[in-house]
């Protein structure tokens, strides 16, 4: 579609045309890869033909020589006939040679065939060889097209073919290719640029609430209801804050990192259980760590953001008595891991799949208060840890609570 009416827009499929006009000319028929395929194996099967049949003709020629050699003949006078110094009579003679031509025909036969089939495998491996090699090169753009499509995978989308060649098929999808990923890219920039713009236009407004409700409670001469709504109206906007932030940064992690550092979890998981101890003393849930060292590929300020989510969740999403939080980290088969685990009501196994969207809470009286969180975190953590090419996995307590594990590669 993109090679018979290529678009306006798109500057590989004009290219395309432009650099193959006097090409397609010169031709009758279209080079597809189709063609250039059948045209290539017939080739090389007249020319494997044509091999075979040159070396059979030596090889046939050799054996008539053989079948038709006779031993060394002594005549003698009557009608005898000496052969190796034995005297033959006509009858004999002629039962020798008959056997002898016998004897040797079948050697030669014999020796032809094991020829010809030698040859045939010599043949076919070369033809095998030779195939794989042509098809390869042939096939080439696809390889290339391959590893187009990871690398806009990894959330590269500035990233194009830009494939040169015949006009064929491999071509064509290349271009189409190409002109897929420049409306998607145009459609994520253009939604990247809408969140940005959203985001500043509603911090703005919850900042200036945040600084007049700030300043009314700091004023001695409010009455008691006035402080107890300044509160309830300061602690909205609060969480109106959170879910705008939440949102800008769910929305820039979906990205793939392109500038990455060392960072080591042991450091980032210390640094976000010192953010979240406050909390956890005053809900009297206690936190434990071992933290060894554990030095991947990332942001450090993202791979914390990681860390905290993950620790605040389990500390609100506690027993109310003697809960705990375990958090570890270390190397495993050549990667960064983070474990935390805690206790805490009983988690569906069904509703595992769920706890990573956006907005989804687990079904349950003890996870769906409102003040626990704007429901934003997991989906932030498991955006964060696809953006450093990592895997997060749940997996629900037998005893209640959960232990989520989170790996990063070294690099």
């Amino acid at each position: 579609m993109a090679a018979s009416d290529p678009h306006p827009d798109s500057d590989s499929g004009a290219d395309s045309g432009a650099d193959y006009e006097p090409h397609s000319s010169l031709l009758p028929f279209r080079p597809t890869l189709r063609i250039r395929l059948t045209m290539f194996y017939g080739g090389m099967f007249l020319l494997a033909g044509l091999i075979l049949v040159l070396v059979m003709y030596v090889w046939v020629d050799q054996a008539f020589n053989l079948a038709t050699q006779v031993p060394k003949i002594t005549v003698g006078s009557g009608v005898t006939a000496e052969v190796g110094g034995i005297p033959l009579t006509g009858d004999q003679f002629d039962a020798y040679i008959t056997a002898y031509q016998q004897q040797h025909t079948s050697a030669a036969l014999h020796t032809l065939v094991l020829k010809s089939t030698s040859a045939l495998i010599a043949l076919l491996i070369l033809a095998v060889a030779f195939g794989y090699a042509m098809a390869g090169r042939v096939l080439s753009p696809l390889g290339r097209i391959t590893r187009t499509a990871r690398q806009v995978v990894s959330s590269d989308m500035h990233r194009r073919i830009k494939l040169d060649g015949p006009d064929d098929e491999l071509k064509e999808l290349a271009d189409t290719f190409d002109e897929m990923l420049e409306r998607l890219d145009r459609s994520f920039e253009s939604q990247r640029k809408f969140v940005a713009n959203a985001s500043h236009e509603l911090r703005t407004p919850l900042a200036i609430n945040r600084t007049v409700l700030e300043v009314q409670l700091a004023d001695p001469a409010a009455s008691e209801e006035l402080q107890q709504l300044g509160k309830t109206l300061l602690a909205t906007n609060k969480r109106s804050e959170q879910l705008v932030e939440g949102l800008l940064l769910l929305a820039r992690s979906e990205n793939e990192l392109t500038d990455r550092r060392p960072v080591d979890l042991a450091e980032v998981a210390r640094q976000a259980l010192e953010q979240t101890r406050a909390e956890a003393n005053a809900q009297g849930v206690r936190l434990t760590s071992v933290l060894e060292p554990a030095v991947v590929a990332g942001n450090g300020v993202l791979l914390e953001r990681i860390a905290l989510n993950l620790i605040q969740n389990a500390v609100r999403y506690n027993q109310p008595e003697d809960g705990w939080v375990e958090v570890s980290v270390g190397m495993v088969d050549g990667a960064g891991e983070l474990v935390v685990s805690n206790t805490g009501p009983m988690v569906p196994g069904y509703e595992l799949e769920h706890i990573f969207e956006p907005f989804r809470r687990v079904k349950g009286k003890e996870r769906t208060r409102s003040d626990k969180g704007v429901g934003l975190g997991l989906s932030i953590v498991r955006s964060v840890t696809r953006a450093h090419g990592g895997v997060i996995e749940a997996s629900p307590r037998p005893e209640g609570g959960l232990t989520m594990r989170v790996r990063i590669p070294a690099g």
